[in-house]
């Protein structure tokens, strides 16, 4: 999935967990709902000032929408994605995230 798309199934997930409608949020944003539809499907790039005012409008950091792993499908880039997590973690932290990985998914 390209980062656009994730970047728009981002915002989405955080307003629906938010349990705003798209119009509120568009509204609170001062921007079109129809644009942020645009914008959750991933069809457009919104500029720094309209991503700051959906943080403001969702009442959460700018940074969270670029969180992507939640959005992520692709177990390879996952993957990828936790072995560059894991890749510089000395014996004692590699013990401790095995650990927490076993007690998470009760193995």
């Amino acid at each position: 999935m390209d980062s656009q798309v994730l970047f728009g199934s981002r915002i989405r997930s955080i307003r629906e967990a938010a349990d705003l409608s798209r119009e509120v949020v568009a509204e609170r944003a001062d921007i079109n709902a129809n644009y942020l539809g645009e914008i959750e499907r991933g069809e457009k790039w919104p500029s720094i000032e309209i991503i700051q005012r959906l943080a403001g409008a969702l009442d959460v950091s700018t940074s969270s929408f670029l969180e992507f792993e939640a959005e992520e499908i692709d177990p390879n880039i996952l993957l990828t994605k936790l072995h560059h997590v894991l890749s510089n973690r000395n014996t004692e932290q590699l013990q401790q995230a095995l650990r927490l990985l076993r007690a998470l998914f009760q193995l």
